[in-house]
């Protein structure tokens, strides 16, 4: 104890701080960065003479672009306040990416930003707290603690700029020395850099606070002003869109899983697309493109929410919509329609250790009579399988698959009770759409029904060490990708396209005909359809 103090007492120069923390955060958080780095430059037989000296340039390289940054930033006043932030920013992010395999690019960032406090608890574990006081609190508080030299101004500026330039010259010596490596890397390792720890994160934020600013300056565009429903048409239409939440297509057995992970589905009439695919890897990037009518290649999200969607488009054709959500948010999707939070038992009358996805029917037959005329539209955003407590997703009379993992340490489970836990909440979700289906029948005098579900993005259960998701699209597994979806009609709804439907089912589809489907559903004809991406295709407007 006397030599910390010691230690502490002894004046510390602001450089040699910010180079010890520089050292400190390349050594023990980036692990992912430097296993990945391995991996793409692995050192077996031959590789070994061209690869090590080109990693051990790596663990400068890194240190010295650390030094550049913080000798930019850190001055005076801000000096241990943004050494203290850079620390325990690097612990948090170390374990995630070290545990799950995460990448903190914009779209995680806001993700991080619009999850919900029950969502957040799910992520705190015993080996989170542990990483963030070994590699974050208690060398902050070390930082915080140390005495540091004063100095003139000008003396501090010179002495800054030294190590900078230093700093400096030793990135652009490395760079030049293995610069084909470099290069290389630069230019087709681009899952390597986004591994970066803590300056993804912090990149990824200012990207994301332009795409916000850009986002506030657009005028909001109206898309499907022509938009019309059939005038001869004598039927309402009654659809119940249920947006899944990270269900994966390949845990479906009406795909081929398995595992009877849909006992109640298989009873039904369903149509089930084994090969659809999603807009993003989150529910940020997903929702808003579901339901947009950018595909997947042109989509800007600053750009759609400043854009009518689906429902707008919908709305003001005349049809009645809900949004009920269970989840966090409709991520601005919902903005301009009815929505209903269904998140607490204030509303939800369905809730245990959390509230369950179908007390979001509850009153909906109430909802439909209180619309005597015009079609009607309920959206039900559910929480599905959201990781990573996946036993909290269902009650527990559907715990069929066990041992289940009962924790949110993903990593203190066996694969096998991580993907029990899964597979239970996909039960869940089969008896939750059964659900709809019911509701839908008792409903069929009156209208022509159908349900369309369909999931914002997979999931990732341990495959190659990758857990949960949100990996960037360009590196992300088909495990986040490929998605869940089923459609389900009443005995008034169309035949004709529905016959067309069964045809190509099994074709590569995904969340760009999710916007055209839904303007199908309703028969609406506008410029902005298009009859090519509609699942049904409605190709044959008879009423008109």
């Amino acid at each position: 104890m006397s030599n910390l103090k010691k230690w502490l007492a002894r004046p510390w120069s602001p450089e040699a701080l910010i180079v010890a923390v520089a050292l400190f955060v390349v050594v023990f958080a980036n692990t992912a960065f430097f296993t990945e780095a391995v991996k793409t430059y692995p050192l077996d037989g031959e590789n070994i003479t061209r690869n090590l000296p080109f990693l051990v340039s790596l663990f400068f390289y890194v240190a010295g672009l650390f030094t550049i940054l913080l000798s930019l930033l850190c001055h005076r006043t801000f000096l241990k306040p943004l050494l203290v932030f850079f620390l325990v920013l690097a612990s948090v992010i170390a374990y995630f990416a070290g545990e799950y395999g995460t990448v903190f690019d914009h779209r995680m960032i806001e993700n991080i930003l619009e999850t919900d406090v029950s969502e957040a608890s799910d992520l705190v574990s015993a080996p989170l707290l542990l990483y963030l006081l070994i590699l974050g609190i208690l060398p902050a508080f070390l930082v915080a603690k140390a005495s540091v030299e004063r100095r003139p101004w000008k003396q501090a500026l010179l002495a800054r700029t030294r190590l900078a330039g230093c700093a400096l010259v030793m990135v652009l010596a490395i760079y030049f020395t293995f610069s084909a490596q470099y290069a290389s890397m630069f230019r087709m390792q681009r899952h390597l850099w986004v591994q970066l720890n803590p300056t993804q994160a912090l990149s990824s934020a200012v990207k994301l606070a332009r795409i916000s600013l850009k986002s506030r300056k657009l005028p909001h565009v109206i898309m499907g002003a022509d938009a019309m429903t059939p005038p001869k048409d004598p039927d309402r239409e009654l659809v119940v869109m249920v947006v899944g939440e990270t269900a994966r297509a390949d845990h479906f057995s009406l795909n081929g899983y398995a595992r009877e992970t849909n006992p109640r589905l298989a009873k039904e009439k369903v149509y089930s697309f084994p090969d659809f695919w999603s807009c993003g890897t989150s529910t940020a990037e997903s929702l808003p493109c579901m339901f947009s009518h950018m595909t997947r290649g042109d989509y800007d999200k600053p750009h759609a929410k400043a854009t009518d969607n689906a429902l707008d488009i919908l709305k003001r054709a005349g049809v009645s919509i809900l949004w009920r959500d269970n989840n966090s948010s409709s991520k601005d999707v919902a903005n301009r329609i009815a929505y209903e939070a269904f998140h607490g038992p204030d509303r939800n009358p369905v809730c245990d250790i959390e509230c369950r996805d179908e007390g979001m029917l509850d009153g909906l037959q109430d909802y439909i009579e209180a619309h005597p005329t015009g079609d009607i539209l309920i959206v039900l955003h559910a929480m599905g399988n959201h990781g990573p407590a996946y036993y909290k997703r269902y009650p527990a009379s559907f715990e069929k698959f066990r041992p289940v993992c009962k924790t949110n340490d993903l990593g203190a489970c066996s694969h096998e009770e991580i993907v029990n836990g899964y597979d239970n909440a996909i039960l869940y979700t089969d008896y939750v759409l059964s659900r709809v289906i019911r509701l839908l029948k008792d409903n069929d005098d009156n209208f022509e029904t159908a349900m369309f579900y369909v999931s914002d993005h997979g999931e990732s259960l341990g495959e190659s060490g990758i857990y949960l998701h949100g990996l960037p699209w360009f590196i992300a597994p088909d495990e986040q990708k490929h998605v869940a979806a089923v459609m389900w009609f009443g005995r008034n709804f169309d035949k004709e396209p529905i016959a067309r439907l069964g045809e190509h089912r099994k074709d590569n589809l995904s969340h760009d005909n999710i916007f055209h489907t839904l303007l199908g559903l309703f028969e609406l004809r506008t410029d902005t359809y298009d009859v090519k991406l509609d699942l049904l295709d409605h190709s044959r407007p008879e009423h008109w």
